[in-house]
Parts: structure tokens; sequence; C-alpha cells
């Protein structure tokens, strides 16, 4: 079967996010043990997995994730990535209805090239600091926030732009801090550079040190900066290694998520 790596959340190769797409010719997934090596041997933050359900249903692809180490309920950037494979390929014309673990999630291409992702807002509910968290990611949290059974992360509100894109965590301790990892942003230093809040996300318990531009991040950041800046509509710039911008527009209990893709290699999967 084919298979692609897609860079997501970019309009250039060697940017944004990484993942591998397979477009299964079967209808049905085959043995998740076996998604899981295909996973393992992609090593990226994520590898998608879709197949086409029949006509007539409330959804017109089944799609799943999994990073090199577990199987997530969901993911942004793998989502545009699959989108991006489906519409350039002839694939799927139009909006996709994506049936996931989350749900069905939507998809729809834009005229200039971009994807818009139509995904359950998360609900943010604060917590306390976990003891420990500020030393492993060396730098004191003023706020932090539980994201929700599908996001699943810990979201930590720092200081300024600085601070996030300085951070160097402790990978290993923090993964005791969280079920899937850590969510770390700060407002803009200056809207005028294009982005009006930055974050970085760290998730070891999943395999993914740091993962460049996470999407399901982006709708727990969307509700949380929406309200602090009053605006439905921001940029959110994820300054990792390899940085990308989600655009987010809030909308109640659904969050919209736009981007762009670009895929950098296609090949022959030999594996049976």
């Amino acid at each position: 079967m084919r298979i692609r790596i897609v860079d997501a959340f970019t309009d250039r190769p060697f940017a944004g996010n990484p993942a591998g797409v397979l477009l299964l010719d079967a209808d049905a997934f085959p043995d998740d043990g076996w998604m899981q090596q295909v996973a393992r041997e992609v090593n990226h933050a994520e590898t998608a997995f879709a197949h086409r359900l029949p006509g007539g249903g409330e959804a017109d692809w089944a799609l799943r994730w999994f990073t090199p180490a577990a199987e997530v309920a969901l993911c942004g950037h793998a989502t545009l990535a699959t989108a991006h494979v489906l519409s350039s390929t002839g694939a799927h014309k139009g909006p996709v209805r994506f049936a996931t673990r989350s749900g069905v999630l939507v998809t729809t291409p834009g005229a200039d090239g971009s994807v818009a992702l139509d995904f359950p807002t998360a609900p943010l509910t604060p917590v306390e600091v976990p003891d420990g968290v500020a030393e492993a990611l060396g730098a004191a949290p003023r706020a932090a926030f539980d994201t929700g059974p599908n996001v699943g992360d810990l979201l930590l509100e720092l200081a300024d732009e600085g601070t996030v894109r300085g951070l160097d965590p402790d990978h290993r301790t923090l993964a005791a801090c969280s079920e899937r990892g850590i969510i770390a942003t700060a407002p803009a230093a200056d809207p005028a550079a294009g982005h009006d809040f930055v974050s970085r996300c760290f998730f070891p318990n999943v395999g993914i040190d740091e993962d460049p531009v996470t999407g399901s991040a982006h709708t727990a950041l969307a509700p949380f900066w929406s309200e602090r800046l009053g605006r439905s509509v921001l940029t959110g710039l994820q300054a990792s290694p390899r940085p990308g911008r989600v655009r987010t527009e809030l909308r109640g209990e659904r969050t919209l998520l736009t981007g762009r893709a670009v895929t950098v290699i296609e090949g022959t999967l030999l594996t049976p």
C-alpha cells in the first residue's frame, strides 16, 4: 500500500509537524499490533490510518492515530495530513467526515489550499499546579488547567513568550505530571509578529518528548486565549524547533483549526 509523509500546519517542506498517512484498501482496520509497529517504524509523532466507509452513513472515512508508543484519542496535525492526502490525490473531494474515537470530525478544504478542522472544544478545569512540575519544566507556572478526556494534557500558563521559548524540561520527570503531556503557553511578546499566543507541547508519556505543532492542544488553547484576549479568532505559534502556526476560531463547543500541509515523501509499504 502507499504510505506518505506529510508536513502539517506549514506551507513549505521540512517545517511544521510531519505525520505518516496510510489510506487502507480494506473496509476495516488491520490488527492493532500491526498498526503500532508501522507507527513505530515511521517514528513521527503520529501515523494516521484511514479506510473508506460505506455510503449513506454519518461519516465518509474511519480514522485512527498512533504515536510510536500508543494510540491516541485525538490528533489534529495527522487529521490535517490525511485530509490533505485525500484532496491532493483525488481520493475524496470536498469536506470529509471522519469517524474517530473523538466522534465525527469534519475537515473542509479551502480555495487557498488550507484545510479547516472542526474539532470539539476542550473543557478547561482549573487545577493545582502538581508538585515537581516547575522543577521538571524549568519554569514556575502561573496557573494550571486540566484539558478533559479527549486531549488529556495539563495546560500551564507561563509568564511570557521568552519563558516558553527557553524551556528545556526534564522529560522523564515531566512524564509523571499528567496523563499525556504538558502544554506550556504564554501571550505573544509582539502581536504584530503575526501570532497572538505561543505554546510548546511535551508528551513523554506517548513517546514524544516535544511535538512540533499540535492541533489537539489548540482546542484547549483557543478557549483559554479567546477568553483572555476577547476575540474568537486567533493565531497560535507553536514555537518548537519545527514551528508552525494554527488559526483558531472558537465556536462554543466546537473549535475550527485551520492550516496547510505539504506531502514530502510518497512510497510503498512492503510489509504485509
